[in-house]
């Protein structure tokens, strides 16, 4: 019986620390997840990162994503792609220390914007072919003039 209770203060801790049952049907509905952990830092986009170690490995980080990113609204359209490449690497344990207490080394390469992934929507990049195709489709040929 004492399990039951503990079980049920933590499903009610979980509730009250997303604001409420309307908090935590949000939070549900846009995330499909209720957790409750220590806030480790917030990046330069407004994301949060989570630390529990009481859960799985691989589950005990975890980020809360911004509403509102460089001016494209990202309530409903969540991407990973939306997490910073310093941020990444401790959320996957590649690494201890976050980003907040040991600041990356600037690379080149790391973009200072982050940019959306754009595949299946018709900003994607396609290649120009630079090959001939093998199977040509039939041209009809012009009509005679008689």
């Amino acid at each position: 019986m004492a399990e039951y209770l503990q079980v049920f203060r933590r499903a009610l801790a979980q509730v009250r620390a997303h604001g409420g049952l309307r908090g935590s049907f949000w939070q549900i509905m846009r995330i499909n997840d209720l957790k409750t952990g220590a806030l480790i830092g917030v990046d330069k986009y407004g994301n949060k990162y989570f630390e529990d170690k009481r859960y799985f490995f691989g589950r005990h980080r975890w980020v809360e994503y911004t509403k509102e990113m460089n001016g494209k609204d990202t309530y409903w359209d969540i991407d990973g792609s939306m997490v910073p490449p310093e941020w990444h690497r401790w959320l996957h344990c590649m690494t201890e220390e976050p980003p907040t207490t040991h600041p990356p080394v600037a690379h080149k390469f790391v973009w200072e914007n982050h940019k959306f992934n754009v595949s299946a929507t018709p900003e994607q990049y396609v290649p120009y072919p630079t090959t001939r195709k093998k199977i040509h489709e039939w041209v009809p040929p012009p009509p005679s003039s008689n």
